[in-house]
């Protein structure tokens, strides 16, 4: 599961996984994984699949390390593949290893989406409490504040001698 979440990216807002990623855990060439897809374009709204722009596919390449140009040509761009444009996969590739790697894959998506929901809350509770907290920071950014301290630019009146 650790490799396929570091096969998931996130691209246009949407967490998606590579044509040629994809074809690498079905054992299928890319071709072949592309081929079915397209033989069976119906099914792939969209929403389901797109290919990803120069632009997408350049930033990526910089930042990760990409299959070699022997497994994707630079001049063709990916397809990027949604959750629904994976589950609709294993109606197109058919293979007992395809069923397999699918329902890795649906558990991987099902694990991260569970992550990002958990994570959102615990940062909308950290909010919640740094609002809470906001005086006592607030305070203590007073006390602590040494330009205003270094500069005798204190606040009270001086008592005795």
């Amino acid at each position: 599961m650790e490799i396929l979440k570091q096969k998931t990216h996130t691209i246009q807002d949407c967490k998606v996984m590579l044509d040629f990623d994809l074809a690498a855990l079905y054992e299928v060439e890319t071709r072949v994984l592309n081929q079915a897809v397209s033989r069976n374009s119906s099914r792939f709204p969209d929403d389901f699949m797109f290919r990803l722009s120069q632009n997408e596919w350049e930033s990526m390449s910089s930042q990760f390390v990409m299959t070699s140009s022997s497994r994707r040509p630079k001049k063709a761009l990916p397809y990027a593949f949604t959750e629904q444009g994976i589950a609709m996969l294993s109606s197109v590739l058919r293979s007992e290893r395809a069923v397999q790697t699918n329902i890795l894959i649906m558990r991987t998506f099902v694990l991260i989406r569970h992550y990002a929901l958990s994570h959102k809350e615990l940062s909308e509770k950290l909010r919640e409490l740094e609002g809470k907290f906001a005086d006592v920071y607030q305070t203590l950014g007073y006390f602590l504040d040494k330009n205003r301290l270094e500069n005798g630019q204190a606040d009270r009146k001086r008592i005795g001698y």
